[in-house]
Parts: structure tokens; sequence; C-alpha cells
């Protein structure tokens, strides 16, 4: 949803010069629920997130009948696109992987799909909030 879209813009531009990361919780292929997470490398290259905070966010889903749909997190200095320890990193397969990424002097993000060492651009749609 467009709302959730701009929580994670706005995460995103928060947590500068570091890397932003975050869950995205929802069911039926569309977001209901924007979890930021402190990013526990506190570095503009890398991200790990919180221990402590992942497990709040992925309890809360659990509660609430909600899938993990995506995992967010932002390239404050580049690529578009997953880099080799995004690809090496990745835990969760059937998993959405947002990566924000600044262009000229806004923000975008394309999502991938990452399984053993491949990853696969998807196409991303924005609803809006009725």
């Amino acid at each position: 949803r467009q709302a959730h879209w701009d929580e994670m813009r706005s995460d995103v531009e928060n947590r500068l010069p570091d890397e932003a990361c975050g869950l995205v919780a929802g069911r039926d292929r569309c977001s209901i629920l924007i979890y930021p997470i402190a990013n526990s490398l506190h570095s503009p290259t890398r991200f790990r997130l919180d221990p402590q905070g992942q497990l709040d966010a992925m309890l809360s889903m659990e509660e609430q009948g909600l899938d993990m749909m995506a995992i967010y997190h932002s390239h404050p200095v580049g690529p578009s696109y997953p880099s080799l320890t995004d690809i090496k990193e990745a835990a969760y397969p059937d998993t959405l992987h947002l990566i924000w990424h600044p262009h000229q002097s806004d923000w975008y993000c394309r999502g991938y799909l990452i399984h053993s060492g491949v990853y696969e651009e998807v196409k991303l749609k924005i609803l809006g909030d009725e």
C-alpha cells in the first residue's frame, strides 16, 4: 500500500548514513504492517536486523496471523540490486527483498527474490490506501 511505501521511504531517509532495514507483513500479497528494525551493524554498506527487533516483529506477525512478505533495506551508497553480501546472507528464499537506493534527489525501490545464490527482479505494484 502507498502508506507503507511512504513509511519505508521515510525510515530509509531517517536512518542515513546507515542502511535502514525492516520487515513487511501482510496477507494475500498485500502489505498490512511495516516493522522498521534497527540495523545492529550501524553501517552504510551492510545491515543486520537487530535480533530482538526481528523476534518481536515475527512474534507480532504470528499473533496477528500475518505473513512475512518482504525484508527491506537500503543501499545509501548503491547498488540498486542485491550485493554479494545480500545474496550470501539471504535466509528466506520465498521472501521478497526490497532494496531502496538513491537516484538523483529521490529514493527508488526494486524487489528481488534471492534463491541459491541467484537473484531475480520482481515487478512491484503499489496499491492505494482504500
